[in-house]
């Protein structure tokens, strides 16, 4: 069987990078591949998240069920999350999901003595295992913050005399099982447009047609200057492809005073992740999940054709044919 050679080799540019950010240019490929990227990024990057509450003493005004639920929406970092062990597919603790190949544990203890309330954060979960803990949304620019106790996500308040006690396992787990595996906060892409403008035709506009056409654009991606009173493109990829611009030119008899199309193999990304992984690591390991399930597309393409070329022996060989010889 011949195949025909249709090889793109995608490249990626950091515009903006931060540890909880990241926006990038992905150029030479299509949308299938920009889409599959994202899905793979909200959906199957594997993070750490409680899954198992075991609550000893609850006198808080909340009910057991809903404090495993605030617990197991807590983001962990994971950075070891892609070495560790699915509960299900661990063979040291049968499936258990309670070893140190496939979970770690977490306790919590706090009670109100004082006459004021007590807030009970993530800072309160005690583990045992110091790559896993929960996330710290401290400032770092704050040095107020940074000197003083970690700043923790809220789960209960307590009143005086009240308590909690609890042992939380948490365990690795991918979005698509659960919202709360999911290590992304936000993944969009977009097209990257390309906008040209008639200059001929805009210097034969009254300066008011110039200005209205500036303002139709809701995102602001031209503007006139001060000095030349030409229009000019500020800022191309706010142009949200509304089509105002265009509506706009036609509208004062001027069609084709500004083109505007998307390039269909550039996107821009932007990547807001929870905490639980460094953006730049959750697009990292999104591109490796992604090149491990193509991988695994042409070996199937591969089976497939030995199938095609040796017949029922290729078959048998995979375990696909029932009968004996």
């Amino acid at each position: 069987m011949e195949r025909t050679s249709n090889h793109r080799f995608p490249t990626v540019k950091i515009r903006e990078l931060k540890h909880d950010y990241v926006k990038f240019e992905l150029r030479d490929t299509d949308a299938s591949i920009a889409n599959a990227l994202r899905r793979v990024m909200i959906s199957e990057v594997p993070t750490i998240a409680i899954d198992l509450v075991d609550i000893e003493v609850n006198s808080t005004v909340l009910n057991d069920e809903f404090i495993a639920h605030r617990l197991g929406l807590i983001p962990l970092t994971s950075d070891r999350a892609m070495s560790m062990r699915l509960s299900r597919d661990c063979d040291a603790c049968d499936g258990d999901g309670r070893c140190e190949f496939c979970s770690v544990e977490f306790h919590l203890s706090v009670k109100c003595v004082g006459d004021e309330h007590l807030d009970v954060t993530s800072s309160d979960l005690i583990g045992y295992d110091p790559k896993v803990v929960p996330v710290d949304f401290s400032d770092p620019g704050d040095s107020e913050q940074s000197s003083g106790p970690k700043r923790g996500i809220i789960i209960v308040k307590l009143n005086r005399g009240q308590e909690l006690i609890l042992r939380a396992i948490a365990r690795k787990g991918i979005g698509k099982d659960h919202a709360k595996w999911s290590p992304a906060a936000t993944v969009t892409f977009m097209y990257e447009p390309v906008i040209y403008i008639n200059e001929k035709m805009m210097e034969s506009l009254t300066p008011e047609q110039k200005q209205s056409f500036v303002d139709s654009s809701p995102t602001k991606v031209f503007e006139i200057d001060e000095k030349t009173q030409e229009v000019k493109i500020v800022d191309p990829e706010a142009y949200a492809y509304d089509d105002e611009v265009i509506k706009n030119a036609e509208a004062m008899g001027k069609p084709g005073l500004v083109e505007i199309y998307a390039k269909e193999d550039s996107f821009i990304f932007t990547v807001e992740s929870t905490g639980a992984l460094k953006a730049s690591q959750l697009v990292l390991n999104a591109i490796d999940i992604l090149k491990q399930k193509l991988d695994a597309v042409r070996l199937s393409d591969d089976s497939v054709e030995a199938d095609e070329h040796f017949g029922e022996l290729g078959a048998h060989m995979r375990g696909e044919d029932d009968t004996s010889w």
